[in-house]
């Protein structure tokens, strides 16, 4: 009994070594093949296979990946007797005749009929191919639309001869996919047909080899077809609604893949990677909080607490800091700099302007008065004697903190101990400069803020690799600004409520678009502006011009003088868009809004209203307006919510345009749409609960996951060590 029971257990273990080997085999044959180059493929020579990579389809997957852009139902049979004029038909028919027919019109005719009635099929063109198409008695499935002239007949239809009424078809007699169209995929006859005309026998081969990417449990447990019925009915669909099936599998796919690489990323930082241990600062952050003249806000002490949570594990801190424009973020990061320099390390802050750079370097400065710290602003503007000073000191020590702009990143600068970086406005720099940064010390914490409000999911998915922090809530005494849209012919109206508001106190700023295309010109017409608004408009006023084009020395001074109320009114181009806090200033006038995004808008908005007085914008604009750029100034009037403004801009422009996917060194999605909230968030669910049992994919279950995974993104990893 013992021993038969124990030549089962034997068998039955090799039964399942060799079943187990079968199928590891049969995954290494379909992958081989999904990742194999698309000009291997029947049908695609080296003239087709380079236009194919031009448009971004490298291999078989990028094929099954390109995604039809509507579907024509042409599944329904019409008799010839019961066409009607106008409309579009399918027909199956009998070739009687075919030929050119010479008149005042060359034309090539194919008639063929069925038990009801003849159909006369026309070409003006192409006589030669279709000449060798057609045999009598041929059986053809045609669709087209229908005219008629002494009978009924189709001009250039589709068509496909078969050889039986019960024989597939791939153009006609079904539901056909309509793919995107270049001109370059038209110029190689890669249209819709002959995207048909490849992808047809490359399914087939897909339904013998066992091609499944998602685990079992993931798939039945959010009810998702397997991969190759994905793909089939993706592209030759039983019905309309199993496309939809098949194409919500395969965006769930990418975005799962997608969240799994951002999740190992995340556990191996999380986890593995060495860093500083900052023990909870003490005596300088108290002393700074005792200096204000204002309270933390609750949002504010719970994000402080999140990111000193994280200064105290002994791996990297990378963490995201989100808010609204005058949140109050800047004094959240500088305790979180104090916590570095308490522990002996230095912290350094990198800003997209010198004009920010400046700024902040003011503001942090009359924040640490009275406090033991060194700060100092290093940009391009720090020439000669003074730069090379500015590089010994921060080499030998003698900075804590150093703000500056991309030239914190150059190669001559060394710092001494950097322990801290925060990255604002970080949307502003590339993955590459970002880890420059990074760089720069040994074990670096990394905070990246930005006031460009995102959704929570879309945040995890564009920063997968940070922990992300959220300030949702205003100081107290910020008023709402209120913003109205002024037409141009209006203007002068809005000009006496300026100048009355700035003769009883108020500051103004007056921005002008800028366009990279055209620099010079709108340039140009902002100094014209600034001239007839200062000798027309406001005479008795004192106006200042700030533009991009100004030496770093001359923006400062700028800014200064309106911050000490030397001047009324500045008249900028958008350099003043991020960051700029002069708390006097409570009016903004935006002319040509509708050039301008709806995130940069309330971006400007949020440089006034950050005193007592009653803020207001005003976005001037012609009356005719495009349909976006009227919805943009619409969300603008009717709301200051940044988080709201952020979904409206999200439904308007799509997330790759706002975020800027390619500096966030993601990989582009082919079928899934970021702006899928529900579908995003099961797959970075599923995605992380898979990483958090098998932090590197390296347990049998997972090994396929692994190496789709490399497959997938080899070229993208290394990217995602940076936020």
């Amino acid at each position: 009994m013992c021993l038969a029971l124990t030549v089962f257990i034997i068998s039955y273990n090799i039964s399942n070594m060799n079943q187990d080997f079968a199928t590891a085999e049969s995954y290494k044959k379909a992958l081989k093949f999904l990742f194999s180059e698309v000009r291997y493929l029947k049908g695609i020579g080296p003239a087709k296979a380079k236009v194919l990579k031009n448009n971004k389809i490298n291999t078989v997957f990028d094929l099954f990946f390109y995604i039809p852009r509507k579907y024509l139902d042409r599944s329904e049979v019409t008799s010839i007797n019961q066409l009607k004029t106008g409309e579009t038909a399918t027909v199956i028919g009998k070739v009687v005749s075919f030929g050119v027919v010479r008149g005042r019109t060359r034309r090539f005719v194919v008639y063929i009929q069925d038990d009801t009635g003849h159909l006369e099929l026309v070409w003006f063109s192409g006589y030669r191919y279709l000449e060798n198409m057609f045999a009598g008695n041929d059986i053809l499935s045609v669709t087209g639309k229908v005219g008629f002239y002494n009978g009924y007949q189709m001009t250039h239809p589709e068509f496909e001869v078969i050889s039986g009424y019960d024989d597939q078809t791939i153009h006609t007699r079904r539901i056909i996919p309509i793919y995107p169209e270049t001109s370059s995929l038209k110029m190689v006859k890669l249209h819709s047909r002959g995207l048909r005309k490849i992808i047809k026998p490359a399914l087939t081969y897909l339904e013998h080899i066992n091609c499944e990417t998602l685990p079992d449990n993931v798939r039945h447990k959010h009810g998702l077809l397997k991969l190759n019925e994905a793909i089939s009915q993706a592209h030759f669909p039983d019905s309309l609604e199993e496309a939809q099936r098949g194409i919500n599998r395969l965006a769930f796919e990418e975005l799962f893949y997608l969240e799994l690489l951002l999740a190992v990323r995340h556990r191996k930082r999380a986890t593995q990677e060495p860093g500083i241990s900052f023990p909870p600062p003490k005596t300088l952050g108290r002393k700074l909080l005792n200096n204000l003249k204002f309270e933390l806000t609750k949002a504010q002490k719970r994000v402080l607490r999140e990111i000193y949570k994280d200064m105290e594990k002994p791996h990297p801190t990378n963490r995201l800091l989100q808010g609204d424009v005058g949140c109050g973020k800047t004094v959240v990061a500088l305790l979180a700099m104090l916590g570095a320099v308490e522990a002996g390390y230095q912290a350094a802050l990198m800003v997209p302007t010198e004009v920010l750079a400046e700024q902040h370097g003011y503001i942090l400065s009359k924040m640490l008065k009275g406090l033991d710290v060194k700060l100092m602003v290093f940009t391009g503007s720090v020439t000669g004697r003074k730069r090379e000073s500015i590089l010994k000191k921060i080499a030998l020590g003698k900075v804590d903190i150093i703000v500056g702009t991309h030239t914190l990143i150059q190669e001559k600068i060394k710092f001494n101990k950097l322990g801290f970086a925060i990255i604002d406005e970080q949307h502003r720099f590339g993955v590459a400069q970002r880890g420059k940064l990074k760089s720069k010390g040994l074990y670096i914490d990394i905070l990246v803020m930005t006031a460009t409000p995102i959704p929570r999911t879309l945040a995890m998915t564009f920063y997968g690799d940070l922990d992300i922090s959220v300030i949702n809530q205003m100081p107290p005494g910020r008023s709402r600004v209120k913003t109205k849209f002024v037409p141009f012919e209006k203007r002068d109206k809005m000009y006496s409520f300026i100048s009355e508001q700035v003769k009883s106190g108020a500051q103004a700023y007056i921005v002008y678009p800028l366009v990279e295309e055209s620099e010079k010109m709108d340039l140009k017409a902002a100094k014209e502006s600034y001239e007839r608004l200062h000798r027309e408009t406001f005479p008795n006023l004192r106006l200042a011009l700030l533009h991009g084009r100004m030496k770093g020395v001359d923006k400062n001074r700028v800014m200064e003088d309106f911050r000490d109320g030397k001047i009324d009114i500045v008249v900028s181009t958008t350099v003043i868009e991020v960051g700029l806090d002069v708390t006097n200033a409570s009016i903004m006038v935006i002319e040509h809004a509708e050039r301008f995004g709806l995130s940069q808008l309330h971006q400007l908005r949020g440089r006034v209203g950050r005193g007592g007085r009653q803020a207001y914008c005003f976005l001037l604009s012609d009356k005719k307006l495009s349909r976006e750029a009227e919805a943009r100034i619409k969300i603008l009037c009717s709301t200051n919510d940044g988080f709201k403004i952020a979904e409206a801009d999200l439904n308007i422009r799509g997330p790759g345009e706002i975020m800027g996917t390619r500096q966030h060194g993601l990989p582009e999605l082919k079928v899934a749409k970021l702006t899928d909230s529900k579908m995003l968030s099961l797959a970075r669910q599923s995605a992380f609960e898979i990483i958090s049992d098998d932090a590197m994919l390296m347990k049998p279950d997972n090994r396929l996951l692994r190496e789709v995974l490399l497959k997938k993104f080899s070229k993208k990893i290394k990217y995602s060590k940076i936020a």
